[in-house]
């Protein structure tokens, strides 16, 4: 019988070590540095498939008019549309133009707002910018930027929603979702909004701006959220320099998924006819005493 020699004895324990070992994920390779031109085309493309991915994109607050378009951006400042819109039906009904809300009751406004968190300062922005309407602009919510942003608690992110909903100006409307995307996309590395907004500007056509913002905020609400972004279930990931700062893993990455991508309600209680999820559940009545019970609905 042939000796048995110490390389016959290792290899077959060498293998098993590696039957073993879980198979490790391939890293990702890093990007080369890109061109500004090359970035350009990238960023087009992504705003191209994210159109793709919402073509039913929309603003995700109710609103039937410029002045309650306005009135619902300026109360959803840190907190969720769908607290907005269970607050806003009683809200409209109370003081359903400029002249009514200029004139109301502090103490009662804030008790109708208190959900939205804030009241007291939105309360007081409501009413200043009411005033200033009533007195300045005959009632109307102007239709220019400049005009705006002379509104009490109306800065330039408010004055692009109202201006790219309400009267079809096209602008860019930076929130804490585009940012955080249009950083992670490698368009700016600019922290401040008013520079964030002036370099994606420069990057698409001024025809697209409203739209643009409506999908990204929809992408980073719905997948590339900011602690935990479903990167592995994210179709444009192949343009995503960000691509590994989340979830890889799809089955995981899909458990992550918000709104109607993961199958949930919208935040809209009267979302648009086109909107492929379901509207949020509506608030009772107690909703516009401040006694809305948290719905475990993110921004």
């Amino acid at each position: 019988m042939p000796a048995v020699t110490k390389a016959a004895v290792k290899k077959p324990a060498a293998k098993k070590a590696a039957a073993e070992k879980p198979a490790s994920r391939p890293a990702v390779r890093p990007r080369k540095p890109e061109s500004h031109l090359a970035m350009v085309r990238r960023a087009r493309r992504i705003n191209r498939e994210l159109a793709e991915l919402y073509p039913y994109a929309h603003p995700e607050l109710d609103f039937e008019n410029p002045f309650q378009l306005l009135v619902a951006t300026v109360l959803s400042a840190q907190t969720t549309d769908l607290r907005v819109n269970q607050t806003t039906p009683a809200l409209f009904a109370a003081y359903p133009t400029p002249e009514d809300m200029a004139a109301a009751n502090p103490e009662e406004l804030e008790e109708i707002i208190r959900p939205t968190g804030f009241f007291r300062n939105k309360a007081k922005a409501l009413i200043g910018l009411s005033v200033a309407l009533r007195d300045e602009f005959g009632g109307e919510v102007p239709g220019r930027l400049a005009d705006l942003v002379t509104l009490p608690g109306v800065g330039r992110k408010t004055a692009n929603v109202v201006l790219g909903n309400a009267f079809g100006v096209p602008g860019i409307t930076v929130d804490t979702h585009f940012g955080r995307l249009a950083r992670r996309f490698g368009w700016t590395a600019e922290e401040d909004p008013v520079k964030v907004e002036a370099a994606v500007a420069e990057i698409f056509p001024k025809s697209e701006w409203t739209m643009l913002s409506h999908r990204v905020v929809f992408h980073g609400r719905r997948i590339c959220h900011s602690q935990k972004p479903a990167c592995g279930a994210c179709p444009i990931a192949p343009l995503c320099p960000a691509y590994g700062e989340g979830v890889t893993d799809p089955e995981q990455a899909r458990k992550l998924l918000k709104y109607e991508m993961g199958g949930q309600p919208g935040q809209r209680l009267k979302p648009p006819a086109d909107f492929p999820g379901e509207a949020a559940a509506r608030a009772d009545a107690a909703a516009h005493h401040g006694q809305v019970a948290d719905l475990a609905v993110g921004a």
